[in-house]
């Protein structure tokens, strides 16, 4: 089966200004990236990995080239735009899960709903089986300084989840985990994939998520130096 493009890199170059000079973070960046995929963007500290997701996610725009995410240019978006782009199609993961101190795991995971049109009958099915996935239902009326940091994460997962987005991205998702809620995190990010065909993009330098990748982008100074497919 054939499959489909949902986004698209081309010729993408991202300046920062550095005193009186300038940073060139990306450098002539071509990639596609197709639904369903499972990729991350690896390399060292500084070769553009969360630069290039930040692109993607169209929370930053391009210096020069193109970023068509689910056929729309993110340099060409106004802001109103980017924004329900961003919550239309989009789930992001960080590594300091940013999660509502004040609201419960419940309200944290419903969150990203109030901003679509649905019923308070549907939020509640959307929150409740995004929790169930994560193994997360007795901990709904938690608070987050009441979880474990692999607990925080999984609620962090259940919030990006729970529109089913088209794209998850995660920058540096098992930073703060152990190896073993690593792991259990990893699975659990896989069988969503698989499941709900939801294309996940990492920007990561940790050895554990990379084992568990179908495809590798290796970046340096800003530029794509691999870009291999595993097989397992």
């Amino acid at each position: 089966m054939e499959q489909s493009s949902i986004i698209t890199i081309q010729e993408l170059i991202k300046r920062f200004p550095v005193g009186k000079g300038e940073f060139t973070a990306l450098n002539g960046i071509n990639l596609t990236f197709n639904t369903g995929e499972f990729v991350g963007i690896v390399g060292p500290s500084g070769s553009g990995k969360t630069t290039l997701l930040n692109i993607i996610g169209s929370l930053d725009t391009p210096s020069e080239g193109k970023a068509i995410v689910m056929g729309q240019s993110t340099g060409d978006l106004t802001t109103k735009s980017a924004a329900k782009l961003r919550k239309k199609y989009l789930g992001f993961i960080f590594q300091t899960y940013n999660l509502l101190p004040v609201y419960t795991v419940y309200e944290n995971v419903e969150f990203p709903l109030l901003l679509l049109k649905m019923s308070s009958g549907e939020r509640r099915k959307a929150v409740l089986d995004a929790l169930e996935w994560l193994g997360m239902t007795d901990k709904i009326k938690s608070r987050p300084a009441q979880l474990s940091g692999g607990e925080c994460q999984r609620v962090a997962i259940a919030r990006a989840m729970v529109k089913k987005p088209e794209i998850v991205l995660a920058d540096e998702p098992t930073a703060n985990l152990d190896a073993a809620n690593s792991h259990n995190i990893l699975k659990m990010m896989l069988k969503l994939n698989e499941e709900l065909k939801t294309t996940f993009i990492f920007a990561t330098h940790d050895d554990k998520v990379i084992k568990y990748l179908k495809r590798k982008i290796t970046l340096e100074d800003g530029k794509v130096v691999q870009d291999e497919f595993i097989t397992k």
